[in-house]
């Protein structure tokens, strides 16, 4: 079990009175973090030098699950998975989950300074949501491991993939903010179906990892992207398009406003009907 989380934490479920490992239903914030096209990038590096770069990455982003208590679930490619408030909960997981983010994002901008052998830096998407899911060890009598499903495991993955439709690094669902005790500077993105899912959902940006060199004027730009974001819901199109550029023209590469802007144009030509919410329908992960 010290694989998976701090040997602490470890030790204590060993002594724990209740068989987590048989199954239990809990809350717990499930995170999963992938990198940007990292097949692409690392396709002329040799077999063992892959490897290598892999294991030096996911060694640095465990740590920051595990220093905030968390447990890594499993790796998934160059893709982790973990989860906060399970096996044992605290009463701050939800925090605990976003300084993980916070912490693997400022640790993979250490991490790029280290020579890689590829020829840009690595990036990575980072999805969160919190939900009540089923927890245990699961497979067959040959290979077991503890894991978790439900729902809720669906919609941070899918958050983690929605990072590409905002350029984003880090996104959570309502329900992971709505908890957070902690106060952070974030944005609220959207309010969208995800792919899967069948009801809306509002969902946040995180921004903390940022410095005013790879977010300028984050102040400005979040007052004029949520003055934008206003106008997209009224239908306000043209208002909406000089909000979101007005953010953009203060941080260029904010692919949120971009992405708005691209939005509004197409609903002004297609005429979204008059009972419009706003609500944003993902046809794709």
């Amino acid at each position: 079990m010290a694989r998976y989380m701090e040997p602490a934490i470890a030790e204590k479920l060993l002594n724990s009175p209740e068989d987590v490992l048989g199954g239990q239903s809990s809350i717990a914030t499930v995170v999963f973090a992938d990198l940007w096209n990292f097949t692409r990038l690392a396709e002329k590096l040799p077999a063992q030098e892959t490897v290598r770069l892999l294991n030096e990455f996911f060694t640095v982003m465990v740590d920051c699950v595990q220093q905030e208590g968390g447990m890594l679930d499993k790796f998934i490619g160059d893709a982790l998975m973990a989860e906060f408030g399970i096996p044992l909960a605290h009463t701050d997981d939800e925090d605990r989950a976003v300084r993980s983010a916070i912490r693997m994002q400022t640790e993979l901008v250490k991490f790029n300074r280290r020579p890689t052998g590829i020829s840009k830096p690595l990036r990575m998407r980072v999805g969160m949501n919190t939900d009540l899911v089923v927890s245990g060890s699961i497979g067959s009598p040959k290979r077991m491991e503890y894991t978790v499903v439900g729902p809720g495991v669906n919609l941070a993955s899918r958050l983690e993939t929605a990072c590409k439709e905002y350029g984003s690094d880090i996104l959570v669902s309502e329900f992971t903010y709505k908890r957070l005790s902690g106060t952070y500077r974030a944005r609220e993105i959207d309010r969208v179906v995800l792919y899967g899912t069948t009801e809306p959902a509002s969902i946040f940006e995180i921004l903390d990892h940022h410095t005013p060199e790879t977010f300028p004027n984050m102040s400005a730009v979040l007052e004029r992207f949520a003055d934008g974001l206003a106008h997209y819901r009224r239908s306000e199109w043209d208002d909406a398009i000089g909000a979101f550029q007005a953010a953009l023209e203060l941080h260029p590469a904010d692919g949120a406003s971009a992405t708005y802007i691209k939005r509004c144009l197409e609903l002004k030509q297609a005429e979204p009907q008059k009972d419009w919410d706003g609500v944003w329908v993902m046809k794709s992960k």
